[in-house]
């Protein structure tokens, strides 16, 4: 499941390569997933984040617009769903303030999509990126438990 809600589109101009390509990041997700503890689950959510905002991004200077199309749904799919849709509101002020800038993501994926604009894309990995940076900063913590 985790693997098909979040695996990358694919680039290749090799129609013959596509499935072997998708097939290979499956497996790799998959495994990764099966023994993987929540936080590394979580980790995987912010890298997956990463690679498809940067995906289309590429895509969107290629001009490639289904592409960014699939990038940025997928995106907005690991924010919403899988970041987002995991939080325990009810524990407290900080997974209400996490579920609101998620919230913001999701919408400003959605207007780069909708407008082309590399900006939002942008915008989206910047406010990212502190999130992942504290996340991976606890790993050692979580792990020694």
């Amino acid at each position: 499941m985790f693997a098909s809600r979040f695996a990358a589109p694919s680039v290749s101009r090799n129609p013959a390569a596509v499935p072997l390509a998708r097939l290979y990041a499956n497996v790799g997700v998959e495994t990764g997933v099966s023994g993987a503890s929540a936080h590394h689950l979580v980790t995987m959510l912010f890298d997956a984040f990463v690679d498809a905002v940067s995906s289309a991004k590429g895509a969107l200077m290629n001009r490639q617009i289904d592409v960014k199309c699939r990038a940025i749904g997928r995106a907005a799919r690991i924010v919403d769903e899988g970041l987002k849709g995991n939080l325990d509101l009810k524990s407290g002020p900080l997974a209400a303030d996490l579920a609101d800038l998620y919230a913001y993501i999701t919408l400003r994926l959605t207007q780069a999509n909708l407008r082309n604009d590399v900006g939002a894309l942008d915008e989206c990995l910047a406010l990212m990126q502190p999130l992942r940076q504290a996340w991976a900063a606890i790993a050692p913590q979580v792990d020694a438990r």
